[in-house]
């Protein structure tokens, strides 16, 4: 997927994609107790007060390889997140719930296997094929989602699941910035 953006206003499409992030964060959809975690990353951009990586970060792809690093620990630490889960449930009961939080489990270890290769991708100029790992981390995310809505249960992991969606949609915007 290449989206080719000039470069006159790459400026205005970083502004317009922060928004569009920051106006996804309703009321509705993060707790008053929440902070939406692409909030930082994104204030930290529009602002200008960068942090040691993104000061010297180089344009669009270099941001999309934090976007990526944040992804990876986002997707540890819900593994992790999910494995607790998993244990506290114990081994004696095999139920749907359990069922759907392994295969969530599996999506998110391969997202952090998947993300070494991705940054290497957009390292190595091949945008398009680490735009293909993101979106497919995306859907898979996503999907994690939808198996337990589409039964009716409440996901453990509603909170991690959007925050993971959002940042490799953020990674696949930049990544069409860059190209």
């Amino acid at each position: 997927m290449k989206v080719n953006v000039p470069s006159s206003s790459s400026s205005l499409f970083v502004v317009f994609l922060l928004a569009l992030l920051a106006s996804a964060a309703t009321h509705t959809e993060v707790q008053a107790d929440r902070i939406d975690p692409l909030l930082p990353f994104c204030k930290t951009i529009s602002s200008g007060s960068h942090d040691d990586r993104s000061r010297d970060a180089g344009g669009y792809s270099a941001l999309s390889i934090i976007a990526i690093d944040l992804l990876a620990a986002n997707a540890t630490s819900t593994g992790a997140k999910i494995g607790g889960l998993l244990k506290k449930a114990g081994g004696g009961k095999y139920d749907a719930t359990t069922m759907y939080l392994q295969s969530c489990q599996s999506v998110y270890t391969s997202i952090v296997g998947l993300m070494p290769g991705c940054a290497a991708a957009i390292k190595g100029g091949e945008f398009d094929r680490a735009a293909l790992i993101l979106e497919r981390a995306a859907g898979a995310v996503k999907g994690c989602e939808e198996l337990f809505r589409d039964h009716n249960l409440t996901s453990p992991s509603t909170v991690e699941d959007d925050s993971a969606f959002k940042l490799a949609k953020l990674a696949v915007a930049l990544i069409g910035a860059a190209s």
